[in-house]
């Protein structure tokens, strides 16, 4: 396998640049010849094994867990976020000591213990019983390497015609020069995200534009100047809090698809589905931390303090909020405790869930002549005889959206009917907003107070309430005082069929 390091954007497009060798020698940039020839395994009902207990091995694991293939885990002692993936995808576990035995009916193998001298024991074992082999980070010890995945069942790979008019003339050369360094990169700058921003400047910068130009000795001399440069610097941690949408995979922005891509680290909430932090740089660390109602793996001072070590180690690191991260995130703390620590950051902005419920009813939150303003509650703060200000904006024809919604609803409706909002106000509840399970009801005020005994509705769950929500399309929403079954999930190739 290549180095996660060894694939790059490039204008939009992600290239793997592989280690080409004639003999000893790396090939020259005029060579034009392949070294290797891009094919794919048929791998369903086949046994792949994984060799390793930790996070290299999960990363393997993760990937291959896309196909069909049945997954042999060889490990001991599994690292606890790689054992939680193994029997939540219900891996098999073989925790017999490796030897030529354990190979018997397996037909490729990974060998990713993080120790450089197993890792090739187990793949010269496995070439002497002709099985393909790849060890983590070692090219010589590759019979097959395993670029970046696009998973789109049963399509692995799509690249549709004249794509190749796309790309520049010049990457194959650009390539080839990169092959010319790679020894010096790997020698001269550590493993990690140095590496990768050295690559990143060197198929985005000056050299790479130096080289559509044909002036190889300018690119040389950038690629030079750029390699020394990325020798001596000491790499600034860096957190970017990022707000991962309601949930929908193609609801996350590109902003935020590609830092996840440049992640060393990715730290998220229990909220974002396990479909969008996959979207992640396979060999990114994924941290969870929890942070469901009521449920905190971590607490907020231990999430602060976990995004200050990160950065201090040098690391790149995605914060990964549900929604938007400045809206009931608590970016707030956490923005505060980076500033203390002088750790860098930045937010990401997210499609927060009132947004996508408001798009799945069609809803407008503002509609002329009826309702001019929006509010943001969680609902929580309804204790006293004193209306906080946001429900008195309700009373005023201000549309609200509460978050979190199912476990205040009783309350909710019953301050704001007895500040006098009218009881027949129209309500949008949504489970699960924006998502292919989203559930969508209807009422008023007065019939709202039931939400809350509706244990079914197991996801977040936003209600919104004015007189705006009258104007919303409630064909597809089921009223409140009916039960719901659980939502049917369509896939892609059901629609496709339709």
């Amino acid at each position: 396998m290549m180095p996660a390091d060894s694939c790059f954007f490039m204008r939009g497009w992600v290239f793997m640049i592989m280690r080409a060798k004639s003999g000893n020698r790396l090939l020259t940039i005029d060579t034009d010849k392949l070294a290797v020839f891009p094919a794919f395994f048929r791998v369903s009902g086949a046994k792949l094994a994984v060799f390793g207990d930790g996070d290299e091995a999960f990363a393997k694991a993760r990937l291959i867990a896309n196909t069909s293939a049945r997954i042999i885990a060889f490990s001991q002692a599994p690292e606890p976020a790689y054992q939680t993936f193994l029997a939540r995808r219900n891996i098999e576990i073989d925790e017999r000591p490796f030897s030529a035995d354990v190979l018997d009916g397996i037909t490729l193998v990974f060998a990713a213990t993080g120790d450089g001298a197993t890792d090739r024991m187990i793949v010269e074992t496995a070439r002497a019983l002709k099985i393909p082999a790849n060890a983590v980070d070692q090219p010589d010890y590759c019979d097959f390497y395993t670029p970046a995945l696009v998973n789109r069942a049963p399509i692995a790979v799509a690249i549709r015609a004249g794509i190749d008019r796309q790309l520049p003339r010049s990457l194959g050369r650009l390539g080839r020069l990169a092959n010319s360094y790679r020894r010096a990169v790997d020698r001269l700058v550590p493993r990690g995200v140095s590496r990768r921003l050295f690559w990143r400047s060197f198929f985005q910068g000056e050299v790479a534009d130096a080289m559509e130009k044909g002036d190889v000795k300018f690119a040389r001399r950038q690629a030079t100047k750029l390699l020394k440069t990325a020798a001596s610097a000491t790499p600034e941690g860096r957190i970017f809090l990022v707000g991962a949408g309601p949930g929908a995979e193609d609801l996350l922005t590109l902003r935020a698809h590609r830092l996840m891509m440049e992640a060393d680290a990715i730290v998220y909430d229990a909220l974002v589905p396990q479909a969008v932090v996959d979207m992640g740089r396979r060999d990114a660390d994924r941290i969870p931390v929890g942070k469901r109602k009521g449920c905190h793996s971590k607490s907020q001072s231990e999430i602060n303090d976990l995004l200050v070590s990160l950065g201090r180690e040098g690391k790149r690191v995605v914060r990964l909020k549900s929604g938007d991260p400045l809206i009931f995130g608590r970016a707030g703390e956490e923005m505060a405790a980076l500033r203390d620590a002088g750790i860098a950051y930045e937010i990401v902005p997210g499609v927060t869930s009132a947004l996508a419920a408001a798009a799945d009813f069609e809803l407008p939150l503002t509609l002329r002549g009826v309702s001019s303003s929006l509010v943001f509650t969680t609902g929580h703060d309804l204790t006293g005889d004193v209306l906080p200000d946001w429900a008195r904006l309700a009373l005023s024809g201000a549309t609200v959206a509460v978050y979190m919604g199912r476990t205040v609803a009783a309350s909710v409706a019953e301050r704001l009917m007895a500040g006098g909002l009218a009881e027949d106000t129209t309500v949008a509840v949504v489970e699960n907003a924006g998502r292919g399970d989203r559930r969508l009801l209807h009422g008023t005020l007065k019939e709202l107070p039931g939400l809350e005994a509706r244990t079914e509705l197991t996801g977040p769950v936003m209600v919104i309430i004015g007189d705006a929500v009258a104007g919303a399309n409630f064909e597809k929403s089921m009223p409140l005082g009916e039960r719901a079954s659980a939502p049917a999930v369509v896939d892609e190739q059901t629609m496709m069929r339709v």
